[in-house]
């Protein structure tokens, strides 16, 4: 899609599995709110979790915003496919000038480095100092995310707070999926795109109140952050990217007969 001169691709790595009652839930429900929701699983119950990340081009920018999974292919998640899929945007490694991680989870930062080495060479590697001290600096720092993340302290520029990252893209700190938990918000004239990361990770956290995920680290921090963001963005026609719906569409909020309700029913220029 296009936000006035800022393009923003979908970069495919594979995808990922999780048992669906056992990570999404929602408070304060009696009955099993999954069964307004079947239609989301397989036939075994399973949330399928597209992983990836996302390409901008702005200007002389070329910024990844997440890069997947990596390699990891062990019967749950299955990445590989990332840098093909930008090769297909006619886009090498080299060519990335800014990596911008919405959090360090590891299926947003499997292509962040390989083997010890930076992937993206030229790239200055931008994530929260929440998330950096969590995951990497911490006493309670699990040892594969270290190894994994450290080999980027040499290309590393760590932001506290909301920051511009360039003209129209604008990093918004976002807690409780993890401390340091980011969104991005691409926007020209009156056109708005909000690359949301794990803010959400199936709709219907978005349009039902108090679903809350396994992995969060602060559950109710997490549900506050999206409830926040459903009444700054809802009816305003921007186009929301989450890191894990279908295909990485875009999808927008509408209010209709009083409800919030998510669709994918838009335009590729928003």
């Amino acid at each position: 899609m296009k936000v006035g001169s800022i393009g923003i691709v979908p970069v495919l790595d594979g995808s990922g599995r999780e048992i669906a009652r056992e990570v999404l839930s929602r408070t304060g429900e009696q009955r099993d709110p999954w069964l307004a929701h079947e239609d989301l699983l397989d036939s075994q119950g399973n949330l399928e979790l597209q992983v990836g990340g996302y390409l901008i081009r702005a200007g002389d920018r070329t910024i990844l915003v997440d890069t997947g999974v990596g390699t990891i292919d062990n019967g749950k998640y299955r990445g590989g496919q990332f840098l093909e899929s930008l090769k297909l945007q006619g886009v090498e490694p080299t060519d990335v000038t800014d990596v911008v991680l919405t959090h360090l989870h590891f299926d947003h930062v499997g292509w962040a480095t390989k083997k010890g080495m930076t992937v993206f060479e030229n790239a200055t590697y931008r994530v929260h100092q929440a998330d950096w001290e969590h995951f990497v600096e911490s006493p309670d720092a699990e040892p594969g995310a270290v190894r994994k993340l450290a080999p980027l302290s040499d290309r590393l520029e760590l932001f506290g707070g909301d920051t511009t990252l360039a003209p129209g893209i604008d990093v918004r700190h976002a807690p409780g999926h993890t401390p340091g938990s980011t969104v991005l918000i691409v926007s020209m004239g009156r056109e708005r795109a909000a690359l949301v990361g794990d803010l959400a990770h199936a709709p219907m956290e978005f349009t039902e109140s108090n679903w809350q995920f396994a992995f969060d680290f602060d559950p109710e921090q997490a549900t506050a952050t999206r409830a926040e963001f459903v009444a700054e963005f809802a009816d305003t026609g921007t186009a929301v990217l989450a890191a894990h719906f279908p295909g990485l569409r875009a999808g927008r909020l509408v209010t209709r007969a009083g409800r919030i309700e998510w669709t994918y029913d838009m335009e590729e220029t928003v």
